[in-house]
């Protein structure tokens, strides 16, 4: 995942609103989807791409706020940037709280516009390698059965294979094999990997 491969997602009532921010972001590089409504938003978003969700407050139907907390009720992790002609801070404080990166008031200067936007697809590109890392290593940790899992995280603790022997009541020979069919599945060379990989998977 790369900030290239990101999308800009624009959800606003007002279509005039839709056509001057897609030009915005079009012209500075971004892909750009623009959505009338927040449920048309729901209907068509594939959740596959990094990027950010650019959000009205006040749309008839479902609000800005009820689609952050809808987003948020389905584990969707977007960053969301509002833009609102209605705010207040209590408004806004509220929306920070749900996780929001911004709560920006129309109308807004391009450049600041776009540095929220930068800031919020860094930050989706980078929980999008994180999860994508994630996958890997848990595939990859699903290969081993549950004795070279033993072994591997008291590996990944930097413990001797007798160490691990005594701990687990096994021979120091059985530990030999495990250990080589857990670097062998994995892939790996040492235990500095094999803890890097456990990390990556959530395992420590």
């Amino acid at each position: 995942m790369s900030e290239s491969d990101a999308i800009i997602f624009v959800v606003d009532d007002d279509a005039a609103m839709r056509r001057s921010l897609a030009y915005l972001f079009d012209s500075a590089g971004w892909k750009v989807e623009t959505f009338e409504s927040a449920r048309d938003f729901l209907q068509r978003y594939e959740g596959q791409a990094p990027g950010c969700l650019l959000l009205d407050v006040r749309m008839p139907l479902m609000s800005g706020l009820e689609l952050q907390q809808e987003l948020s009720h389905h584990a969707i992790a977007l960053p969301v940037i509002f833009l609102s002609g209605h705010g207040d801070l209590a408004m806004a404080v509220q929306t920070m709280k749900a996780g929001a990166c911004d709560f920006l008031e129309k109308p807004c200067k391009d450049q600041v516009l776009l540095d929220a936007v930068s800031r919020a697809v860094a930050r989706s590109v980078a929980e999008s390698r994180s999860a994508a890392s994630a996958n890997t290593a848990q595939t990859a940790l699903a290969r081993l059965t549950v004795r070279e899992r033993e072994v591997a995280l008291l590996m990944a603790e930097g413990k001797a294979s007798k160490v691990i022997a005594r701990e687990l009541g096994i021979s120091d020979k059985t530990v030999q094999v495990h250990r080589h069919n857990t670097m062998e599945k994995l892939g790996l060379h040492s235990a500095a990997e094999v803890a890097r990989l456990l990390m990556a998977g959530g395992q420590i």
